[in-house]
């Protein structure tokens, strides 16, 4: 697999551009709607409790009580909690995702990456967020960090796999877009920005250099792989502006939750107050939202 060069310059320039653009009227209605859809609400802290679930839990099923709002996409939690998740979920669409092998850091053998993953799975994850031995990518040994990639993979099986590439960490856009074609040759289902756990998560230029890997890989392959997208974003200008990042590199068939993913748990509020803004013409009452 041969390495492509990103120039910085263009690519921050032009994810600029992009991410500036102005949505508004039906479009922008249109677009809160589908970054709803495309949620992955989280909660990943020290202090999560089985209640805390249950209720994150409520609220991805009815975001907005009385409203028409989507449900979003999935709730994302620690192994241990995914039980609680599968259950508070039943009958909806809103599936469970699960971080593992060894999140934030991935600092772990191959065998307890793998236990990690197992024990997410059987708890009845329909999805794996796992995340990458950066350490081993910045000194040079892909091989490794793609074999660990297949092996998660292969015990993921038809159950839906992320990669975080934790691109904070990576040093340059030329590594990004190394680290994301390598995730994607190795069997990702959909690549992803960020752990949220360091100082440097989603960027406009990051997604943009993301979005470039999957269109060069779908080009190449002709399979549609995912982007997730977390860590910082929690304003509707903020995910409006990476939409129209997916909607011009990659077009519509990717703004929809089986594609785009947005790792969030502050976003679905502002998202909700602006959508009942545009609605209605006033912002819905703070105590509407439900509390997770």
């Amino acid at each position: 697999m041969q390495s492509v060069s990103v120039d910085a310059v263009m690519l921050e320039s032009r994810a600029g551009e992009l991410a500036g653009r102005s949505i508004k009227g039906e479009t922008k209605r249109t677009w809160i709607d589908v970054a709803i859809s495309c949620i992955d609400l989280t909660t990943l802290e020290g202090r999560d409790s089985p209640g805390r679930v249950r209720s994150l839990c409520a609220k991805a099923r009815t975001p907005l009580p009385g409203s028409d709002a989507p449900a979003v996409a999935a709730v994302c939690v620690y192994p241990n909690l995914v039980a609680i998740a599968r259950s508070a979920l039943a009958g909806s669409s809103v599936r469970v995702a699960s971080v593992a092998t060894a999140f934030p850091s991935g600092q772990a053998e191959l065998s307890v990456k793998l236990a990690d993953t197992e024990q997410a799975l059987e708890a009845g994850a329909d999805e794996i967020d796992m995340v990458i031995d950066r350490g081993a990518f910045l000194s040079g040994d892909e091989r490794r960090v793609a074999a660990e990639i297949s092996a998660v993979k292969e015990r993921c099986a038809e159950r839906h796999l992320k990669v975080i590439l934790e691109t904070g960490e990576l040093g340059s856009y030329t590594a990004i877009r190394r680290a994301c074609d390598l995730a994607l040759e190795a069997g990702a289902d959909t690549i992803k920005s960020s752990t949220g756990k360091i100082g440097v998560n989603a960027t406009f230029p990051t997604a943009l250099a993301m979005c470039d890997s999957l269109a060069a890989f779908f080009r190449r392959t002709g399979h549609r792989r995912g982007l997730k997208l977390a860590g910082g974003i929690r304003t509707t200008k903020q995910a409006l502006g990476y939409l129209a990042i997916v909607n011009e590199t990659l077009g519509e068939q990717w703004m929809r939750p089986a594609a785009f993913r947005v790792g969030a748990s502050a976003l679905l509020d502002d998202l909700l107050m602006q959508r009942e803004r545009l609605r209605t013409g006033h912002y819905t009452r703070p105590e509407r939202i439900p509390k997770d």
